[in-house]
């Protein structure tokens, strides 16, 4: 009796072989849909594309006014007549303010004008940050020398001469070799080029910052250059 309440119990399960069987001819009998044809819509006008006005704020230091106020012609002539935006130096903020207009064109001139003012406000000269407006392919860097290595005092002091040399020949070497351009302001380093000679500056600054001896970096750097030089 106790076998027979078993094998009531227990239910038949269809093998799943029948079940595939059985699934394969209605897909095949299933209607094949034509592909969707993608809409074609007429390309936006230039102020529809550009949307709200946008404004970028980039803070002064005290130590910049004296140089943002002597250069503020050259600054203030490629913003204006190249990207087509509006500047101007805010006294109570301290800030220098970029806006959009109507005239502006790209999206993108604000972001430009923004990081070409920043990397003025870092230290670099103005023809030299100039090169962010006119091309596309350079980018700003920064970062600590105590980031690389937590030194203090004269050990501070030793590392960031180290990265200088002597009467800035080190500095000049580094940039030279990587084309790029470094400033030094206390113990922030701010390296200003393209992706892969910001790589090659930076790992070479680092190994000064560790100790390496300069003319093992200028070895090693020059060797990298010749590499990258190869490729291209």
């Amino acid at each position: 009796m106790e076998s027979k309440e078993d094998a009531d119990s227990f239910t038949k399960v269809k093998s799943r072989k029948t079940q595939k069987r059985k699934l394969e001819p209605d897909g095949a009998d299933m209607d094949t849909e034509e592909p969707v044809k993608r809409p074609q819509f007429k390309p936006l006008s230039g102020d529809k594309l550009r949307g709200p006005d946008e404004m970028r704020k980039i803070p002064v230091p005290a130590h910049r006014y004296t140089p943002l106020k002597d250069n503020w012609l050259k600054i203030f002539t490629p913003i204006v007549e190249n990207l087509h935006l509006q500047v101007r130096f805010n006294l109570k903020t301290r800030n220098v303010e970029i806006k959009t207009c109507k005239e502006t064109q790209d999206i993108g001139s604000l972001t430009k004008a923004a990081d070409f003012v920043k990397a003025f406000i870092l230290g670099f000269q103005v023809e030299d940050a100039l090169a962010l407006i006119r091309l596309d392919e350079l980018f700003l860097e920064s970062f600590d020398v105590t980031d690389v290595k937590p030194l203090k005092g004269d050990h501070l002091s030793r590392a960031i001469g180290r990265i200088a040399g002597k009467g800035g020949k080190t500095k000049f070497t580094i940039e030279n070799v990587t084309k790029t351009r470094i400033v030094l302001a206390d113990t922030k380093v701010h390296i200003l080029g393209s992706f892969q000679n910001i790589k090659m500056a930076r790992t070479a600054i680092c190994n000064l910052i560790l100790g390496s001896p300069p003319s093992k970096v200028y070895g090693n750097i020059r060797v990298v250059a010749s590499r990258t030089a190869e490729r291209f």
